[in-house]
């Protein structure tokens, strides 16, 4: 049963998409989803949305993006109302960190839950987790290690190929299943398809999405993912920029890569700006739950995304 608050605290973008997409998992069919930027946002608007009944579902999800902005201005009235939430509503808040010692934190732990995003400080016991958890492997201590020494600290991309080894092994998979399916190179299939997205080269991101398709079906289940990182990427480094990091310090912070692409990275970021950022993330919000509710293929709603990331581009 879905608590009445979450905060989502920590630094990693694939932990903070799969606690919401675990939190919608348990949400009553048709929940209604509401997303709000915390840098913008009010707190009226906020709990006006969360006290205010869904249309079509008894639940509606409330998602705050950097939940840390809008404590800091109105935390006084947040306090409030976590410590009196709505019956009908949940509330999550995506926060880089929140102290222990606040009084939000220990009222959210008090009637909600609050769920750690920070990277694993052992990343081959998350590897086995994982594996054991989301893609029904059990994976050995040596064989968790060697796939974090090939693939390093990222997790969506370690998510993926745990799914092809699901996929590709008979449950528990040795190093010579890993070596033979993970290939030790940076410019996999999908991450060609982002390295189109940032670029701005959006006819050359369906011709690559279109050839994904065809030569692996399922890539239509991890592009919400990967997109989504990519537009958090974005949003931090827009926000990074304001704070006066230079570009070299931000793509080595957000881990953007190949170093030959971050010029393009950021050219894109430059010509999309924060507002439509912004729209991009609420958009694909609402293209995933579509997707999920059978209003359209996820392969058919990422092509419409790209299209529409495309517009907003030129």
């Amino acid at each position: 049963m879905l608590k009445p608050v979450y905060a989502l605290v920590g630094t990693d973008l694939f932990l903070h998409i799969e606690a919401i997409r675990q939190l919608l998992a348990q949400a009553p069919e048709n929940c209604q989803r509401v997303d709000f930027d915390g840098e913008t946002a009010s707190a009226i608007d906020v709990t006006d949305e969360l006290r205010s009944f869904a249309m079509f579902s008894p639940t509606k999800l409330v998602i705050v993006r950097n939940a840390e902005e809008l404590i800091s201005r109105f935390r006084e009235n947040l306090e409030k109302y976590v410590a009196k939430p709505a019956a009908h509503a949940v509330l999550v808040l995506r926060c880089s960190s929140l102290p222990a010692n606040q009084r939000i934190y220990k009222l959210i732990a008090a009637c909600g839950q609050i769920i750690d995003c920070n990277p694993p400080k052992d990343l081959a016991r998350w590897i086995m987790d994982r594996a054991r958890t989301a893609h029904d492997m059990r994976m050995g201590p040596a064989e968790a290690q060697l796939l974090a020494e090939m693939i390093g600290p990222d997790l969506g991309r370690l998510d993926n190929e745990l799914a092809r080894l699901a996929l590709q092994c008979d449950g528990k998979p040795d190093a010579a299943d890993i070596s033979r399916t993970v290939v030790f190179q940076r410019e996999q299939e999908m991450w060609e398809l982002t390295n189109e997205v940032q670029a701005g080269n959006i006819e050359k991101a369906l011709q690559r999405w279109r050839q994904l398709l065809e030569s692996d079906p399922s890539t239509e289940f991890r592009a919400f993912t990967w997109l989504t990182m990519w537009l958090e990427k974005a949003r931090r480094a827009i926000a990074m920029r304001r704070r006066g990091l230079s570009e070299s310090d931000i793509a080595g912070q957000l881990r953007i890569w190949p170093v030959s692409r971050r010029q393009e990275f950021f050219r894109t970021v430059s010509a999309l700006g924060e507002e439509k950022v912004r729209q991009l993330i609420s958009l694909l919000a609402e293209l995933d739950y579509r997707s999920k509710s059978g209003l359209g293929t996820m392969a058919d709603n990422v092509t419409s995304f790209l299209l529409a990331f495309g517009r907003m581009r030129n």
